[in-house]
């Protein structure tokens, strides 16, 4: 393992295949999660489905434990940005946006990922949204692979990548204070990566680079404030919010979706490396 720059953990190929083992792992939560929202459930039942997939699989929650987080996921509901602490008494309304964010560790190695789910019946404006914020991170993510493999990309190139996306989807707040980061052997690791800023800036793309993107968006206002609680962000204005993720490593000949079950090959094509040994979920 090498350190490049910033405290920048590079990663071997190897290496990436073990955290390609973590990212599915969280990738078989979501889905799991995922399947189980629904109107009357509550975002402690969905803490506990994340925690008995993940330690089945032999990995441990990255979330629990982390600074003191008493969950195994971030539950945000509507206004809340991110790092709300799931509660029984949190219970899912028909109409309600909700985004899940997931970690494991598995072997020393890291994983996460966040989706944003619709309720029941959804106004179309927040679904719309949320897929706003799905595509800027693949555009992200596209970014990255792009400017690897031209030996010529730098990080913010992924920044203005997903800002240029969002201000194409709509009249969207981007939060600001808070975005993607390094990932590998420790849950958050340097660089820091904007979700928005102008391109060419940073330390550059290259093999062995693994990051989490993460947009996080809202209707109304970027501005957030964080709640009593010391962990959940909230939009100062209380417009909704919606938060997707996915980890992702730049190999020679391309990019790996670590947390995506098909390694990313659906959206990005023939950007993605062909190293895929890691297909199912390790049990």
């Amino acid at each position: 393992m090498r350190r490049h720059q910033l405290d920048i953990q590079l990663k071997t190929p190897d290496q990436i295949d073990r955290m390609r083992a973590a990212g599915l792992v969280v990738a078989a939560a979501l889905a799991q999660m995922r399947a189980a929202v629904a109107p009357g459930v509550s975002t402690a039942d969905l803490d506990a489905i994340a925690e008995s997939v993940i330690r089945d699989a032999g990995a441990v929650p990255s979330f629990k434990g982390y600074h003191g987080f008493p969950a195994s996921i971030c539950s945000s509901v509507n206004e809340q940005v991110v790092h709300a602490i799931p509660a029984a008494d949190q219970v899912l309304r028909a109409g309600d946006l909700i985004s899940i964010d997931c970690g494991a560790v598995l072997d020393g190695w890291h994983g996460d990922a966040a989706i944003t789910v619709g309720v029941g019946e959804v106004r179309p404006e927040l679904l719309r949204m949320a897929q706003v914020a799905e595509d800027a991170m693949w555009a992200g993510i596209a970014a990255a692979a792009r400017g690897a493999a031209t030996g010529r990309g730098k990080l913010t190139d992924i920044s203005y990548a997903i800002e240029r996306a969002v201000r194409r989807g709509g009249r969207y707040g981007i939060v600001d204070g808070y975005g993607g980061h390094g990932i590998g052997t420790e849950m958050h690791q340097d660089p820091h990566v904007l979700n928005h800023g102008r391109p060419g800036r940073g330390p550059k793309l290259v093999p062995g680079l693994a990051l989490a993107i993460e947009p996080m968006i809202t209707l109304g206002s970027p501005r957030t404030e964080e709640l009593a609680d010391g962990w959940t962000v909230v939009t100062r204005d209380r417009s909704v919010a919606a938060h997707v993720e996915h980890s992702m490593a730049l190999l020679p000949d391309g990019v790996w979706v670590l947390t995506a079950e098909d390694g990313g090959r659906s959206r990005l094509g023939d950007l993605v490396t062909a190293r895929q040994p890691a297909t199912s979920t390790p049990r």
